[in-house]
């Protein structure tokens, strides 16, 4: 009996964990690694190169449902703020086959930047990736403010890009001579 409740609640907890309700944040660098991606139309992007803005890296499979059902709120973000200064890319998994990745990036009309991680060195830089999605939000001083494993919370993950997007202009004003420059 007490085998019976304890493998229903390790079900119960893995199937919380899956859809994104509970969460635990992956492990790994508390600052942006240094490596450089490989874009899915071949451009290397060193993440150094995206410093002074927030970034959004996002770590997915093409056969993960959560990772599918969170591209649109993925594109609504880039849409919205994207002109404003943030940056993001979602990093297929190394076990992803680049055709299905680019396939699903024409479907769904993805406006990010997607890049293809076959070796697992963007993955084993944010901490050796197993879960997926796995997201990280990185400030323009390359800090890692935010992780999260599972679905994310977009209206908590937009809260801390508009702080990060808010305190940039705040900077830029202090240092530009005010408001209106």
């Amino acid at each position: 009996m007490k085998a019976g409740k304890l493998t229903i609640i390790l079900g119960l907890m893995v199937l919380l964990a899956t859809i994104g309700i509970l969460s635990l944040p992956p492990e790994g660098p508390t600052t942006r690694p240094d490596i450089t991606l490989v874009t899915a139309d071949g451009d290397k992007l060193p993440l150094e190169s995206l410093s002074g803005r927030p970034l959004l890296v996002t770590f997915w499979s093409t056969t993960c449902a959560t990772c599918i059902r969170e591209m649109p709120h993925l594109a609504a973000l880039h849409d919205e703020l994207a002109p404003r200064g943030l940056e993001i890319i979602g990093i297929s998994m190394y076990y992803d086959p680049p055709n299905q990745v680019l396939a699903m990036r024409k479907s769904r009309n993805i406006p990010y930047t997607i890049a293809l991680d076959m070796r697992a060195e963007a993955s084993q830089a944010f901490g050796d990736i197993r879960v997926t999605p796995s997201t990280f939000l990185i400030a323009p001083d390359g800090r890692i403010v935010y992780r999260q494993a599972g679905m994310l919370s977009m209206e908590r993950v937009k809260k801390r890009i508009l702080a990060l997007l808010e305190g940039e202009v705040a900077e830029n004003r202090m240092y530009s001579g005010g408001p209106n420059t």
